[in-house]
């Protein structure tokens, strides 16, 4: 099992954010395209003095462009290497690390912590600018331009007929041996004092493109090119539906990963790992992260 940790290694629990305009997403690549783990995997290795990589697994790995506030990884690490390192690892990672990562807490995870399947949710934002000028400058690599005026109150009232336990398929990228059921807690929206369009997004996990599918659907609600019950009949049509639209990954960041009580950590990463159905569906496979 993943969160087991080998004999003679700790867990150590890095909490990470980063701008995602310069990065091909946060899995390495055989490609070579610059990633978020290659460049944390990287700097470990260089300030630890370490022949060997050190692999990370993420909470939530997030595709090419999306950026994340709170995101939440894990590596396992020699002890003799952590008790070295472990009062100077934060200083040495800030100084290696380019400057569109950051890691803010490194320390030792709880026993039973799995970056991956111990958490319960994952809290996702995406932002939107319905400006007729388009979007502020000094905000224009978070934030999407909409060419249309979006009408806040309909997208929520579509929003809340997507909440709760279902098969997601119409709105993932589906992935051999994944399942695509999961539990939309939250999905609202809310226009700021700037006047940026705030989507907020939890879940247990994420499958591939499910929140950015999400905002395309609602964004056509709010613009007035569909009617306030049309994603939930995409949703209830279980296919993808050609006309949802993935939109552009760099108005979406990962906020938040939230984990329950130490005690609770094992237990958690082993529900996690469980086959998901739904009453009458075949069994798919274990849910884990995703990506959005």
């Amino acid at each position: 099992m993943a969160e087991e940790v080998a004999e003679g290694c700790v867990r150590v629990r890095l909490d990470l954010s980063y701008d995602g305009k310069d990065f091909s997403g946060w899995a390495k690549q055989p490609s070579g395209r610059r990633t978020v783990q290659e460049e944390i995997e990287t700097a470990l290795r260089t300030v630890t003095r370490s022949e060997t990589n050190f692999d990370l697994t993420v909470a939530g790995r997030t595709d090419a462009g999306v950026h994340a506030r709170g995101q939440v990884a894990h590596v396992d690490l020699p002890r003799e290497v952590w008790a070295e390192h472990e009062e100077k690892l934060l200083r040495r990672l800030a100084g290696r690390l380019p400057h569109d990562v950051r890691v803010w807490s490194v320390a030792l995870a709880p026993a039973g912590f799995n970056a991956r399947f111990s958490a319960i949710w994952r809290r996702y934002q995406y932002r939107v600018s319905d400006h007729p000028g388009g979007v502020d400058p000094l905000i224009r690599s978070h934030v999407l331009w909409h060419d249309w005026v979006l009408d806040v109150d309909a997208m929520n009232a579509a929003s809340a007929k997507l909440l709760g336990e279902h098969d997601f398929a119409a709105y993932c990228k589906k992935r051999e041996g994944a399942t695509t059921i999961r539990t939309l807690q939250e999905l609202w929206w809310q226009r700021g004092a700037d006047g940026v369009v705030t989507g907020t997004v939890r879940a247990d996990a994420f499958c591939h493109n499910m929140v950015r599918s999400l905002v395309g659907a609602l964004l056509y609600v709010g613009d007035g090119h569909r009617d306030a019950d049309w994603p939930a009949r995409v949703l209830a049509a279980g296919v993808r539906d050609s006309s949802v639209h993935v939109v552009k990954a760099h108005g979406l960041t990962l906020e938040e990963v939230a984990y329950p009580a130490d005690e609770l950590l094992a237990a958690r990463a082993v529900e996690a790992r469980n086959v998901r159905t739904l009453p009458g569906a075949v069994a798919g496979g274990e849910s884990g992260g995703g990506c959005c």
